[in-house]
């Protein structure tokens, strides 16, 4: 499914076309993945919007990608013919500069995206560098996998990021494909932690539940305390600046998303010093992921184990899944099954 240039998404479009293109050949330090599923994450739809780098069109977008070792380049050893791999938003950094050298390969001037910079999984084939194909915990299918390659991975860095504890209070803005993640990873590391959930949609705030979140509200509501962190999720402003009115003195506000949208960025002239940020109130933007954050996922999401709730699209209705997503209908992650190969095996 290719993207030829920026497109603005409404009900009945299609910005991406199912083409045919060669199947790619590994350089010597990549591998060549058939693919089998690829989970649907919003950073595509800034992708087709406009809100990120342009890349280099026509371009394959699809970050959350799994399936299995078709061939290895010669300087590849990692990996044999058939092992089940995935490949996540970094797909390359110089390794060079001091970020690299310091395991902060996300911040590399380099950093290269699956799916923006290089082609990505919304397709049957792809390559990408060995050192960025993580090996997937038999616990997981294919479908259940994907999602935990943005959603979950990105989600365990914003928990890393957010410096909370036992017992403290985490509060969730949005409750979509990577904060129902987080709300059972929090759970998971954090005994007695109570958490908070802000959504706009009851169908959300009712998943929120189910999941065993303390509390449920309206982003505009207040929770029944100040809370010692927050990560934000969504792609707007609003919800920004409401959360920063319900942290505790000394709390910080994760952002959790690599682009706001435009649209209510008016609402940014209701951030006071005095009700938002005073009091050592923080504020910490995630930028991608390592290398390292995805193998550490992984593992601690096989010992959970770790569900994500998924929603099935085929490949060629790749848009249906974005223009869903727009739409905001969601509950839990988006998946585009390109392969039926998993399932003839388990069959």
């Amino acid at each position: 499914m290719l993207l030829h240039k920026v497109y603005k998404l409404k009900e009945e479009s299609n910005p991406l076309q199912l083409s045919d293109i060669p199947v790619p050949t590994p350089c010597n330090n990549e591998v060549l993945i058939e693919i089998t599923a690829c989970g649907v994450c919003h950073t595509e739809l800034d992708e087709v919007e406009g809100r990120t780098p342009p890349p280099e069109y026509p371009v394959v977008p699809g970050h959350q990608v799994i399936g299995r070792i078709v061939k290895s380049g010669k300087r590849a050893h990692k990996f044999k013919t058939g092992d089940r791999v995935g490949v996540a938003w970094i797909f390359s950094a110089c390794g060079r500069c001091k970020f690299c050298r310091a395991g902060y390969e996300n911040l590399c001037d380099d950093f290269k995206a699956t799916g923006r910079d290089a082609n990505g999984g919304y397709a049957e084939y792809m390559t990408a560098p060995e050192k960025y194909t993580y090996a997937i915990p038999e616990v997981f299918s294919d479908v259940e996998a994907a999602p935990l390659l943005c959603a979950g991975a990105i989600g365990y860095r914003s928990l890393k990021l957010s410096g909370l504890k036992s017992g403290q209070s985490l509060g969730l803005m949005g409750f979509g494909a990577s904060a129902h993640l987080v709300l059972q990873m929090a759970k998971y590391q954090y005994p007695g932690i109570k958490i908070f959930v802000f959504a706009r949609n009851e169908k959300e705030r009712g998943f929120a539940r189910e999941l065993g979140a303390e509390w449920t509200g309206d982003i505009a509501e207040h929770s029944p305390e100040k809370l010692e962190c927050i990560i934000d999720t969504t792609p707007v402003w609003r919800p920004l600046v409401e959360a920063l009115a319900h942290l505790e003195k000394g709390g910080r506000l994760v952002i959790n998303a690599i682009r706001k949208k435009g649209e209510d960025k008016d609402y940014l002239q209701r951030l006071s010093y005095h009700d938002h940020l005073w009091l050592e109130r923080e504020v910490k933007s995630v930028g991608n992921i390592t290398g390292n954050d995805v193998r550490e996922f992984l593992e601690l999401a096989a010992k959970i184990p770790l569900k994500p709730e998924v929603e099935e699209y085929a490949l060629e209705d790749a848009n249906a899944a974005l223009l869903a997503l727009r739409l905001q209908k969601i509950r839990g992650a988006k998946v585009l099954r390109v392969s039926q190969n998993e399932l003839m095996e388990n069959s």
